[in-house]
């Protein structure tokens, strides 16, 4: 079997679209949950708040290259740029010789394009679409486009997974590596923000009312936590077979060492502990690794009733109660298809930085949550090898992910 290094990393977020300005937020305790007072025009929509992304085309992008994106293909395209420049493939030769392929992830495609053929059905009148009314809406435009946008010809592998798109694509990648069967992977997620969203959570009241009060929600792990917040974001890893990596000099950010993935065959919505320990465990499985060789664990922590009681419950029957977790959500709401590569990225650059930083507004953990090191009040100073990074999504799907430091490779 081959190991798995991460090359090249970039994130678009909520609290910044680089590193030194993710990490300055992440450090000082600012988040990037804002009121939207413009969807006060929704009727019956409960939560007014998310966590929009200062993002627009980029100049060097013509209409050309980008009337097939909606926003969320532009998201996931760009930071497929920037995270191919890190990693100094962007136009190397390896892209388009078949021996680089794409494993990218999104809740859905762009509201644009399905608002187009609403109005179809809705009118009896197909003025509405365009030739590009379907490929921004399709589930995997993410993953075409960023493989038209750089001439990426390897295998294809568009995840669409709810929560777990990005996460899953970067285990699937992984795998796909690790099995020989590519050179290269391009790995992450995406999502744009949108009411829409919003409300499929607030039909489920697992939305945070805090609408006047933006800078104290969400609470992941909190007794007075209220609900989640949703947002927006774009993140990708490049991923490479090891001897490869070195091979070409490339600097490595990490090791990915572990993954596992499952679901749990029980209902829609509602998290299962035990599904959840199994996703643990298979990666630790697969790392042929033990529990008290984690040292810090990047929490799915969306701040739902049920689902930071589920998760605390299962990370302490896998690991202990001793291990160091925070959830990233709290800074940047939950960005559906594309937290899962976020929280790695972020993972990523504090264990190699030896910090972590805390659960913003975590200041009465929840007695019904498992007994954990939660970080909170401010940055924990920590050095750890591996750390591992946990995703649950609708449908019962599960992920969880482990990455080595290389501070000393």
């Amino acid at each position: 079997m081959k190991r798995v290094v991460v090359t090249g990393m970039a994130a678009l977020t909520p609290i910044g679209n680089d590193w030194l300005s993710v990490s300055e937020r992440l450090k000082k305790s600012v988040t990037g949950i804002q009121h939207m007072p413009d969807w006060q025009e929704y009727q019956g929509l409960n939560t007014q708040l998310a966590a929009p992304v200062e993002f627009s085309r980029p100049a060097h992008y013509t209409r050309k290259q980008i009337r097939g994106m909606g926003r969320v293909a532009l998201l996931g395209t760009y930071a497929t740029e920037l995270a191919l420049q890190d990693a100094g493939l962007l136009e190397h030769p390896i892209l388009k010789s078949g021996q680089t392929g794409i494993a990218y992830g999104s809740s859905s495609g762009s509201f644009d394009g399905l608002v187009d053929f609403t109005k179809m059905l809705i009118n009896h009148n197909r003025g509405s679409l365009n030739a590009t009314s379907y490929i921004r809406m399709m589930g995997h435009t993410c993953a075409v486009n960023i493989s038209l946008h750089f001439g990426v010809t390897g295998r294809i592998i568009p995840t669409s997974s709810a929560c777990t798109s990005s996460s899953q694509a970067i285990g699937y990648a992984y795998e796909t590596i690790k099995q020989g069967r590519q050179l290269v992977m391009i790995a992450g997620g995406a999502d744009e923000l949108s009411a829409s969203q919003a409300a499929v959570f607030d039909t489920l009241f697992a939305t945070s009312l805090r609408n006047n009060e933006p800078g104290k929600t969400p609470r992941p792990f909190d007794k007075d936590r209220d609900g989640l917040v949703v947002g927006e974001g774009g993140a990708t890893l490049i991923l490479e077979e090891r001897e490869y990596a070195l091979s070409r000099g490339a600097t490595i950010y990490a090791e990915i060492v572990g993954f596992g993935t499952n679901c749990d065959g029980l209902h829609v919505t509602q998290p299962d502990q035990a599904s959840m320990q199994i996703a643990m465990q298979l990666a630790l499985t697969d790392a042929e690794l033990s529990p008290e060789t984690i040292g810090y664990v990047s929490a799915h922590g969306t701040a739902t009733e049920l689902g930071d009681i589920a998760e605390s419950q299962a990370t302490a029957a896998v690991l202990g109660a001793h291990v160091p977790i925070s959830s990233m959500k709290s800074y940047i709401g939950h960005t559906l298809g594309a937290c899962g590569a976020i929280e790695a990225w972020t993972g990523i650059h504090m264990t190699n930085e030896g910090w972590f930083h805390p659960t913003v507004n975590l200041e009465h953990i929840d007695p019904r949550c498992a007994e954990l090191d939660y970080i909170q009040n401010g940055v924990r100073t920590l050095q750890c090898d591996y750390f591992m990074s946990n995703n649950f999504a609708f449908g019962g799907i599960n992920t969880s992910l482990i990455f080595r430091a290389v501070r000393s490779d």
